[in-house]
């Protein structure tokens, strides 16, 4: 067929129009194939054609979609020519095909089977030729369709001459024949829902722009696998499996856990990471209103959206992300705000009907984040809410590498990390350290770095070739990780180094003896073949230096979470603000893989007085049930307390509730008080001698926190006159018995 002119019109009929060929009169129509090529504005595009004595010569007769897809308008002159290859060259092998209702407002909850339109697109397209980009329209049962073709495969010419299948062919175009795969997938806006094997590629739950190497999340590995097999991998696989395994998704999680974890941080990267709607992102708070109603209004706005699109789409609707930071600004425990107005309660009601309630959404998925997951309504808790309920902690050493390696990327990137900053190191000396103050450990190392390029005069001068000079040692980090930065569940190192700051005197067998029991029993807290709960009580007489031996063993655990529980820090609490301040302690111990607390001076705390006598029963019950409180798994509690009155902890039940009891002796033995005089510089050799023969076999009973109280007194005098003002203040208070005659 020579080119040729035709003047473009409309096909007349509409069982012609659904049949995707164009038509040609019989004088215009080509001898040889009947493919053609019609250009206009540069274009060329291939068409199947059709003789057509109804067409007048000179035209050709197109539908309306194929009118649209070449920009033809009708009575415009386009070029016609034959196809310039021939049907052999042209063997569809697979095509992909992307389906959509004709009419937009369309909806039904008919399903339809890809497989059954893949035979019937077939049987009615078999021998014709499609183009990539190219809509048509495809009638199947009483639905009209539009398919417009996404991408063509063709059979290589090695397969047709061989039975050995070469490799397809990406192509612009071919031909449909009886044995070609079809695929079918729907429109992005789309509302009809397809199943069957012909189904193409699902749309990935995971946005596919997405790097998983840039999720900036250190020491969270196990937490987001956890969370992606619980909450999103329902969501990988076709809506059709899933209804045919009766599941539902999960609707919501909880992410929990201390302040600086990185809660926000991953719930933001979550919204990130799947390929859904623009997450919606709330603060608690910003959901009450001051007038009637509209708190829960603002509730039932945040799932409006999702309501439309399930209604209109049914499962094939989009994900739709909110984010609730602070969630328990919302959300606490029904019944427990006092008002008359009852909001929260109201809103936790809403919240609940929109999660799980009798109109139920699928297409939603809520986050909440909260340091404070006991003061959530517990129906909020249960599976079909709140489901996946998630810890984020402290990170672990290995952890805390990744969250460093994040924070000095761009230093390292620029050569402004020394060589001698070894992260694996900083990681190790910053225990318990959560990610938001390793971020700021990173910030305090750097502003100290900046500081050193600070000229002080009158007037602040910064060196003008900072930028070529800069660079954070290993001094930095050091020096902002022990006058800047301290974390929240670190040891209280201040106060346990005040407990002993006159040191620990071996002045006899027992005090060895409690020692090497302590280093048993933190060896027996560490261990991960034993119970994770290990309590230890050391009683005796006052000024018996319980608590600096309690002290001294906490400090040789070398645990990374070390707090001590005084009474001195509740002095004028009430009883129940005191059950509550004791709690949090061990709440705190619980977040952290290995953790000690020194309670000193129990009866305090138990508000104990010999006269009467008095207690609180409720901080008794309350320190009872924490002491027989195992931690949660895998975490590790070490809790040392002491006593002066173990007789009346014995009538309290509270003896029986400690894994060991050492008993701190006071000083009764000659050689026990030399002992601690030779570690004194209060007296000389020739003194010592003289103070042993002036106690003889006399009776001795002191506690060495007295003892060293007297040496110190003792000090003050000449040092000729220290021996016998040393004898005289024994005797004085009756730590001497009196000598004979």
């Amino acid at each position: 067929m020579p080119q040729k002119l035709l003047s473009v019109c409309k096909v007349d009929d509409d069982d012609k129009a659904a049949t995707n060929k164009c038509f040609l009169n019989p004088a215009d129509f080509p001898k040889s194939s009947r493919h053609i090529q019609a250009a206009s504005d540069g274009r060329k595009l291939l068409f199947t054609a059709e003789a057509d004595n109804n067409v007048s010569s000179g035209q050709i007769a197109f539908n309306f979609l194929q009118r649209k897809w070449g920009n033809f308008s009708v009575n415009q002159a386009v070029s016609v020519e034959e196809c310039p290859k021939n049907e052999k060259d042209m063997v569809i092998l697979s095509i992909g095909v992307e389906v959509d209702f004709h009419s937009k407002k369309m909806t039904t909850k008919d399903t339809f089977n890809t497989d059954e339109m893949s035979a019937e697109f077939l049987r009615k397209f078999n021998r014709l030729v499609f183009s990539v980009g190219q809509p048509l329209p495809f009638t199947f049962k009483k639905f009209i369709l539009v398919c417009t073709v996404k991408e063509i495969q063709l059979i290589s010419p090695e397969s047709l001459r061989s039975d050995n299948a070469g490799a397809p062919i990406p192509s612009s175009y071919g031909m449909l024949v009886a044995n070609s795969t079809i695929t079918f997938e729907k429109g992005p806006s789309s509302s009809i829902v397809l199943v069957g094997k012909a189904r193409g590629k699902i749309p990935s739950i995971i946005n596919p722009d997405w790097n998983f190497g840039q999720l900036g999340i250190g020491g969270l590995d196990n937490e987001f696998n956890a969370i992606f097999r619980r909450a999103f991998a329902s969501r990988v696989f076709p809506p059709e499996v899933i209804e045919q395994l009766g599941c539902k998704h999960v609707k919501g999680i909880l992410l929990f856990g201390p302040p600086g974890t990185g809660k926000t941080l991953m719930a933001r990267q979550i919204g990130k990471m799947l390929n859904a709607r623009e997450p919606k992102i709330v603060n608690g708070p910003q959901i009450l209103d001051k007038y009637v109603g509209e708190s829960e209004a603002n509730i039932r706005r945040l799932f409006a959206d999702a309501e439309e699109e399930q209604r209109t789409a049914g499962v094939n609707s989009g994900l739709h992300i909110i984010i609730f930071d602070e969630i328990d600004a919302i959300c606490k425990a029904r019944g427990s705000v006092s008002g008359a107005s009852g909001v929260h309660d109201t809103v936790v009601n809403q919240l609940l009907s929109k999660i799980d309630g009798v109109d139920q959404l699928n297409n939603i998925l809520v986050i909440g984040m909260t340091n404070r997951k006991d003061m959530i309504d517990e129906a909020l808790l249960r599976p079909g809410r709140f489901e996946v309920q998630m810890e984020i902690g402290l990170p672990n050493e290995a952890g805390r590498v990744q969250i460093l390696n994040i924070h000095t990327a761009n230093m390292r990137k620029n050569n402004k990390l020394a060589p001698g900053v070894n992260i694996e190191e900083l990681a190790s000396l910053t225990k318990n350290f959560s990610g938001a103050e390793l971020e700021g450990l990173v910030r305090a190392a750097g502003s100290s770095a900046l500081n050193r390029h600070v000229k002080a005069s009158d007037k602040v001068e910064v060196d003008p070739d900072v930028a070529s000079k800069l660079c954070l040692t290993w001094k930095d980090f050091l020096y902002a990780l022990e006058n800047d930065i301290k974390p929240a569940f670190g040891p209280t190192s201040e106060l346990i180094d005040q407990y002993q700051n006159r040191g620990i005197t071996i002045w006899g067998d027992h005090v060895r003896h409690i020692i090497d029991q302590g280093k048993l029993l933190i060896n027996q807290a560490k261990s991960p073949c034993t119970a994770g709960l290990v309590t230890v009580l050391l009683e005796g007489a006052p000024n018996a230096g319980k608590t600096a031996l309690a002290a001294h063993i906490a400090k040789v655990s070398d645990f990374p979470f070390i707090k001590v529980c005084t009474s001195e820090e509740m002095v004028g609490f009430s009883e129940t603000a005191k059950c509550l301040s004791i709690r949090k302690y061990f709440d705190d111990a619980y977040r952290s893989q290995l953790s000690c607390i020194l309670v000193d001076n129990i009866e305090r705390l138990l508000d104990y007085g010999p006269i009467g006598p008095r207690y609180s029963n409720l901080t008794l019950q309350a320190l009872l049930v924490l002491l027989k409180k195992e931690p949660p798994k895998g975490r590790k509690l070490l809790v040392i307390c002491t006593s002066s009155t173990r007789s009346i902890l014995e009538e309290l039940g509270m003896v029986s509730a400690f894994t060991a009891v050492l008993h701190v002796p006071n000083i009764r033995q000659v050689d026990e008080i030399v002992n601690v005089l030779e570690n004194s510089d209060v007296f000389s050799s020739e003194d010592i001698k003289q103070i042993r023969k002036e106690i003889g076999q006399r009776r001795l009973c002191v506690g060495i926190k007295k003892l060293l109280a007297l040496l110190d007194l003792v000090g003050q005098a000449e040092p000729k006159d220290r021996p016998r003002k040393f004898i005289n203040i024994l005797e004085e208070q009756d730590i001497l018995e009196m000598a004979q005659g």
